[in-house]
């Protein structure tokens, strides 16, 4: 998938419940998904169920910190694997000024340690 974002990409071990919030019959159903990266625009995830690109889903995002974080997603991209998995690219909407803060020192604290390193 080509890199279109403007922050930089962060790794997280999480994984996030959502419910599809479109339509006025918005869906009871929860799936679980495998966070690839975060930023502080957006997260990358996969899942094993088909998302609608434009579509926006109610999702609790469990952080570094052990904290949940409670989010809008709005799909952009979509990219189906081999293995009939779905590669999710999404934007935040509404990210409250807080939690962008705390996805923003998670970088910065990523950043020195990667600095140390080399």
């Amino acid at each position: 998938m080509e890199e279109k974002r403007k922050s930089r990409r962060m790794s997280l071990t999480a994984q996030l419940l959502i419910k599809n919030m479109d339509g006025a019959a918005a869906k009871e159903e929860e799936v679980e998904i495998d966070v690839l990266d975060v930023s502080k625009t957006g997260v990358g995830f996969i899942c094993d169920t088909p998302l609608a690109i434009g579509a926006v889903y109610d999702a609790f995002l469990k952080i570094w910190t052990e904290e949940v974080i409670h989010v809008f997603l709005k799909v952009v991209r979509i990219e189906q694997t081999e293995e009939e998995r779905y590669i999710c690219g999404t934007i935040f909407i509404g990210l409250t000024e807080l939690d962008a803060r705390r996805i923003e020192v998670y970088d910065l604290m990523t950043s020195i340690k990667e600095e140390e390193k080399a």
